[in-house]
């Protein structure tokens, strides 16, 4: 047994446990499913972990990238980010650290094991939910606190710390062994398609926040700065903060000006309505 390794699953597991969204410990949105269950976090907390912060971020880029525009409509969600990110993360960083394998492993870990285990964990709530409704007839106060508080977060921490324990430790023999078998020229489609995600993640956050074609000239920009006249990321910062003050300046004077234009014309036709009589004329 690879206790290292053990303990490093474990640990992984813990903070998956932490970063979901209704984990008590971390105030459940507050500080687990926004701050500690975004997969940005949980590569740093994964790189700590395995003693390689570098490579953790690097991964944790990526797979935010692709799920930087994932939206939860209700209860309903297409993929489970706390799974994905530690999970997938986690694996990633057990094996090869490479950013591209860390988006394909949180991908399959996301949208699949852990989709199966968050929808069996809601449907299992339920169950609570009806005795929790026997105990406010009864007035148990303890039980009622045990149905909604203490067993609900023993369920959630076996369904999250467990399932992302058990990728990580027994996944890393199988994804090194898959990693051998499989050609180079396999491996080589994965890595591509990998870093095609982050960029398709970013495109779908653009989809949504992007009303006008002409803000992508805002994009562009910042993309040529980068790419050709290799300007840092802090320094296309401050230049996009500068611009987008001018921008707000602007819009703000020509809006103030359009309703002081249209409040002069509507008195102006008031007054007009006001004086004038059709019996004199």
């Amino acid at each position: 047994m690879n206790m290292a390794l053990f303990w490093q699953a474990a640990l992984v597991g813990i903070f998956g446990y932490l970063g979901a969204v209704d984990s008590i410990v971390m105030g459940g949105v507050a500080y687990g499913f926004y701050i500690l269950g975004r997969p940005l976090i949980a590569g740093f907390i994964c790189g700590l972990i395995f003693g390689d912060v570098k490579a953790g971020i690097l991964c944790g880029l990526a797979v935010q990238a692709v799920f930087i525009a994932t939206m939860h409509t209700g209860g309903t969600s297409s993929t489970e980010i706390t799974y994905a990110s530690y999970g997938g993360i986690g694996l990633a960083m057990a094996t090869t650290k490479d950013p591209a394998i860390a988006v394909t492993l949180a991908i399959f870990i996301g949208q699949t094991f852990g989709l199966i285990f968050y929808n069996l964990r809601m449907a299992g709530f339920s169950y609570f939910n009806h005795r929790a409704d026997r105990d406010i007839v009864r007035f148990n106060k303890h039980a009622l606190i045990m149905d909604q508080v203490v067993w609900p977060q023993i369920i959630t921490f076996l369904v999250r710390a467990v399932p992302i324990w058990a990728a990580i430790y027994f996944g890393r023999g199988a994804v090194e062994a898959l990693l051998k078998v499989i050609p180079t020229q396999i491996t080589s489609i994965i890595t591509v398609l990998g870093g095609l995600l982050p960029a398709l993640g970013i495109a779908m956050l653009m989809n949504m926040l992007i009303k006008n074609k002409l803000q992508l000239i805002y994009f562009l920009f910042g993309f040529a700065m980068i790419a050709f006249a290799k300007m840092s990321t802090i320094g296309l910062v401050f230049i996009a903060v500068l611009i987008a003050y001018i921008v707000y300046q602007i819009s703000g004077k020509t809006g103030s000006n359009n309703s002081s234009n249209s409040s002069g014309t509507a008195k102006a036709i008031q007054t007009e309505d006001e004086y004038e009589d059709a019996d004199l004329f």
